[in-house]
C-alpha cells in the first residue's frame, strides 16, 4: 500500500526488482519478522536447554555459523549475530539463514508446519512489497516473481494426490535450482522432465511407459482436446529427443536461471493439468 507521500510523488516509489540485492527497507523487514516470530522467543541458553527453541539454537551456533558447540554462549551473542547478518551482510546470506531457520525448528510435526506456514506467508508478503525477486516456495527460495508459477509448483508437489515418486522429482528439481551458491540448471531440468515421465508412467500403470502414451489414455478416456495433446506432445518431444532439451540443449554450458524454471513451472502445471483431467 502506497504512502500518503508517495502518492502524492513527493517521496520515490520502488520500480525495480531487487534481484541480488536487498535495501536496507527489506532488510529491517526481514530482521523485524524473524525477531518477533523466533528470536523474541529466545531465552537465554542456560534456560532453553528444554525449550523447543533449544535444537533451533543449537543448529544456529554449530550448523549455520559452524561453531563448537560447547562454546555456545549464555548470553544474546547468536541473536546479535542473526541480526548482523541479515542487516549488514551479503544479499545472499539474508536468504540462508530465513531458509535455514525455519528447517531447523523443532517442534511436533503439525505446530512446528503451522508455526512455519505463517512465518514463510509473512516473509513473502515483505519480499513482495518491496519488489524483490526472490519467495519462499516449499520451504526453499527462489528466484520467481509470479504468484501462478509458486501456486503452480507448490500444487504440484504439496497436494496430498501427487505421487511420491512425481513429488521427489519436483522437489529435487526445486533444490537444485534454489542452490543460490551452486544452482544445477542443468540437472533441475532433467528432474522438472522425470517428474512428468514418472507421473506418465503412473497413469498408464507401466513402468516404461512415455508420456505419449499417457496422452492417448487421456485423449481417449477422459476427452483430452487433441490440439492440447499434440501441444504437450510436442513440449516433451523438444525436451526428449535427441535434438531437445536432454541431450542437445544440456550440453550447452549457458543454460540460465528462468531455462530451469521455466521447465521447473511448466512440468509443474502440466502434471497438475493431467491430474485434473483423470480426477473428471
Amino acid at each position: 500500500m502506497l504512502s500518503f507521500s508517495q502518492r502524492m510523488g513527493l517521496t520515490p516509489v520502488r520500480s525495480e526488482i531487487q534481484r541480488e540485492s536487498a535495501d536496507d527497507a527489506l532488510r529491517t523487514d526481514l530482521w523485524n519478522v524473524v525477531y518477533s516470530k523466533y528470536i523474541n522467543f529466545f531465552p537465554s541458553y542456560a534456560k532453553a536447554s528444554n525449550s523447543e527453541h533449544s535444537g533451533l539454537i543449537k543448529s544456529l551456533w554449530t550448523q549455520y555459523f559452524g561453531n563448537c558447540l560447547d562454546d555456545l554462549p549464555i548470553s544474546d551473542i547468536i541473536t546479535i549475530g542473526i541480526k548482523d547478518r541479515i542487516l549488514g551482510s551479503y544479499w545472499y546470506d539474508i536468504f540462508d539463514i530465513l531458509e535455514f531457520i525455519p528447517n531447523h525448528f523443532y517442534l511436533e510435526r503439525s505446530v512446528k508446519n503451522q508455526y512455519n506456514a505463517e512465518f514463510i506467508c509473512i516473509v513473502n508478503a515483505v519480499l513482495e512489497k518491496h519488489l524483490s525477486a526472490y519467495r519462499f516456495v516449499n520451504n526453499k527460495i527462489v528466484e520467481i516473481t509470479s504468484d501462478a508459477e509458486i501456486t503452480a509448483i507448490e500444487t504440484a508437489i504439496e497436494s496430498p494426490d501427487t505421487q511420491e515418486t512425481v513429488k521427489i522429482h519436483l522437489s529435487r528439481a526445486l533444490e537444485l535450482l534454489s542452490d543460490r551458491k551452486n544452482p544445477d540448471y542443468r540437472n533441475s531440468i532433467k528432474e522438472s522432465i522425470s517428474a512428468i515421465e514418472a507421473y506418465a508412467q503412473i497413469i498408464t500403470n507401466n513402468p516404461k511407459a512415455t508420456l505419449g502414451q499417457a496422452l492417448n489414455i487421456l485423449e481417449k478416456d477422459h476427452d483430452l482436446h487433441e490440439a492440447l495433446k499434440k501441444s504437450f506432445a510436442s513440449l516433451y518431444g523438444y525436451t526428449s529427443d535427441a535434438s531437445g532439451i536432454r541431450h542437445a540443449l544440456l550440453e550447452v554450458p549457458s543454460l540460465k536461471q528462468e531455462d530451469a524454471l521455466f521447465m521447473l513451472v511448466t512440468c509443474s502445471a502440466f502434471i497438475n493439468y493431467l491430474k485434473a483431467k483423470i480426477q473428471q
